[in-house]
């Protein structure tokens, strides 16, 4: 019978494999890539305009939020391709529609971006 290991080891496992994903995304979607290229942008002028605590607050959950869906519509787009490989029309609308969401997100957050920027630059 094999042990059961403890919950800190778990944990630190799951932290490993979660570093590895992300390390997998940056290293392998060039969506991703220019996100997070696009993200050092801005909090560069973050430091450059000064913002407040609370607009680097809501620019780093913009950040967060537009790649953390990036990385599940690319999830979802890997599961798709297994399943189906072949182009099919469902699997078509289930990419369409995960591609979507990271639309929207990145929508919402360049709001936030030019709700902290624009009266800064202008």
């Amino acid at each position: 019978m094999k042990k059961k290991e403890s919950f800190l080891i778990n944990r630190l496992k799951s932290v490993g494999y979660a570093f590895k994903g992300a390390y997998l995304l940056l290293k392998t979607e060039a969506s991703i890539k220019i996100q997070f290229i696009i993200a050092i942008c801005v909090c560069v002028a973050g430091f450059f305009f000064n913002i407040s605590t609370t607009e680097w607050i809501l620019q780093l959950f913009a950040i967060g939020l537009v790649m953390s869906i990036e990385g599940i519509n690319t999830a979802i787009e890997e599961i798709a391709n297994f399943v189906h490989p072949e182009h099919h029309s469902k699997i078509g609308h289930i990419k369409d529609i995960s591609a979507g969401a990271v639309f929207i997100a990145a929508i919402f957050a360049s709001i936030v971006g030019f709700i902290i920027y624009f009266p800064k630059i202008f």
